[in-house]
């Protein structure tokens, strides 16, 4: 099983256009602009529109701090991102806006050409067999873990393995037991179904 190993803190951060936060790009899949598939951690400074990106879906994941309200312009969306580690969903080509709550916060973004890639991003907190897929990400949220990937690998906050091949499973387990901890599996299929 052939993967990258990627440790966050090694990333160079790129400001925003904006100057509302940084973002750390953890993996791309396709060229630039028209990428399918693109994995980043992003630090939002203060309030800010997203990003249009049409024919992009979205899923962005709270890792730190008090979080945010996302509004669209259009009312569609209302939703407080406050939740630390659960995914919240949307389409890229609605016009969003960002309300910090409290504060800086972090979170962990993944996006997918419609079409081409569909995710599931999920949190786990104990050992288990996780599934694999065309693409698959492990990226540590907290805690120490151990990753068997043919052979054992630990994995320590924000640091995460990549799989750009098809994975059928992988079986991971918090270092030490009865400690928190969290990871979480983005597991990205070829979208052929739309």
């Amino acid at each position: 099983m052939n993967f990258e190993r990627i440790d966050l803190h090694s990333i160079a951060p790129q400001p925003w256009s904006n100057g509302a936060g940084l973002t750390r790009q953890i993996a791309i899949g396709g060229a630039g602009a028209a990428f399918d598939w693109r994995f980043s951690v992003a630090e939002v400074d203060r309030d800010a529109p997203f990003s249009h990106l049409p024919g992009i879906d979205r899923c962005i994941v709270l890792l730190q701090g008090a979080g945010m309200w996302l509004r669209s312009d259009d009312g569609s969306i209302d939703h407080a991102l406050t939740e630390p580690l659960a995914p919240f969903r949307f389409p890229g080509e609605v016009a969003l806006d960002a309300t910090l709550i409290d504060g800086a916060s972090s979170d962990f973004n993944v996006m997918t050409r419609r079409g081409v890639f569909r995710s599931e991003v999920k949190c786990h907190r104990g050992a288990a067999e996780l599934p694999g897929a065309a693409v698959t990400l492990l990226l540590c949220s907290a805690g120490e873990w151990v990753v068997d990937a043919d052979v054992q690998h630990p994995l320590a906050p924000l640091q995460a393995m990549l799989w750009r091949e098809p994975l059928a499973s992988v079986a991971v387990r918090p270092a030490l037991p009865g400690k928190p901890a969290a990871v979480l599996l983005v597991r990205l299929c070829h979208d052929r179904g739309r």
